[in-house]
């Protein structure tokens, strides 16, 4: 008996782990393929979920978010939060927003989490109108 409760806890605990997406991730430019920076995801005491740039892999053309609109503008790139106010929905994080340091704006955001990578959407309007980056999980 107890051997089939261990059993069950551990499929438990994996599959309410499966769909989680907070730690830290290794972002890979759509565009040239290379790895830009490391994302830490984390929930805040509201129950979604944010992201913050932890660390630089490549040299940005501006070590500041230059081109941002709202309070990020002119922040430092570490430490800038990117992704705002996910909610997860199912098997999928969405409802808030990831904004593109390096032209400031803002996009709606759905991330989806396959194995240890992330399916990272940012669109305007219709999820079909947009660009999506696969984010792998950092060491």
């Amino acid at each position: 008996m107890r051997k089939l409760l261990l059993a069950f806890g551990a499929i438990l605990i994996s599959t309410v782990s499966f769909a989680q997406i907070e730690g830290k991730w290794k972002t890979i430019d759509d565009e040239t393929g290379k790895a830009k920076s490391i994302v830490e995801i984390f929930k805040k005491s509201d129950g979604k979920y944010y992201g913050k740039i932890n660390q630089l892999l490549s040299k940005p053309e501006h070590e500041t978010c230059v081109n941002c609109k709202d309070d990020r503008k002119n922040k430092p790139l570490i430490g800038l939060e990117i992704i705002r106010g996910l909610s997860k929905d199912g098997d999928e994080f969405s409802g808030g927003t990831i904004t593109d340091p390096k032209n400031g704006k803002s996009y709606k955001c759905l991330i989806k989490k396959d194995g240890n990578k992330l399916n990272v959407r940012g669109y305007v309007g219709f999820s079909l109108i947009g660009r999506s980056q696969i984010w792998q999980k950092a060491d």
